[in-house]
């Protein structure tokens, strides 16, 4: 797995006032002014599928706003297996550990070609002890993410597999009206601690029983109501 460092993927100066998801990230909060202060050390990362962004026990320099792809947090066990203990999607933050001075706590690496932001924590720093709207803004994104956190414990790492995949497959399929591509069996196993084979066998099932419909390989629309009835337990 080819790990790409910052600097080497860095492909330009960032765009952050006329960025279309500006309104939902990092920096929503901020006046015009103020990005003649912060727009010339934020860089643009173009990540490849299975790239790495960072290094779980890597410095913690930079802040990461996700804008285009989805990417995974990892972490290791003593055994050497792997569990996602998150997804990452467009507009959210990580790496936030990083502005308290603390070592990055994860693998974080790119399930699909992922697009985002790196931001020096010198400057989020900066602007947050300027700008009361991005002070609030961080912490929410911190709840947010302990939220997030807490969530994946309930939902994803208890219950039966059938259960487990229902309650994943609802997630990545929220409010999505397009279909959407299944991730790999393995990365599904790893996020709910089931085997690459239970998560195969599990996936066939609903398959056969008509909650997931395949359109083209991987690609897949689901029957709500019926995976919300099997991620409750009926």
């Amino acid at each position: 797995m080819p790990y790409i460092p910052i600097q080497n993927a860095w492909n330009g100066e960032a765009d952050c006032r006329n960025c279309s998801l500006r309104g939902s990230v990092l920096f929503a909060g901020l006046e015009r002014g103020d990005f003649d202060l912060i727009h010339q050390p934020i860089h643009d990362i173009a990540v490849p599928v299975q790239g790495r962004v960072y290094r779980v026990g890597e410095p913690g320099e930079r802040v990461f706003t996700l804008r285009n792809g989805i990417v995974k947090l990892v972490q290791y066990l003593p055994d050497g297996s792997q569990r996602i203990v998150r997804l990452l999607q467009s507009t959210d933050v990580f790496g936030l550990e990083a502005l308290l001075g603390h070592s990055y706590q994860h693998d974080a690496i790119a399930l699909t070609a992922a697009e985002l932001c790196a931001i020096p924590c010198e400057v989020v720093s900066r602007l947050s002890r300027e700008q009361p709207a991005l002070h609030t803004e961080l912490l929410r994104r911190w709840q947010q993410a302990l939220a997030e956190a807490d969530s994946w414990l309930t939902e994803l790492a208890t219950g039966t597999a059938r259960a487990r995949v229902a309650r994943l497959l609802l997630r990545l399929s929220a409010g999505r009206e397009e279909p959407f591509r299944l991730l790999g069996r393995e990365d599904i196993g790893a996020m709910l601690g089931l085997t690459p084979e239970t998560v195969s066998r599990t996936i066939a099932e609903l398959r056969r029983q008509g909650c997931l419909h395949e359109l083209r390989s991987n690609v897949f629309t689901v029957d709500e109501p019926a995976l919300r009835q099997i991620a409750d337990g009926a």
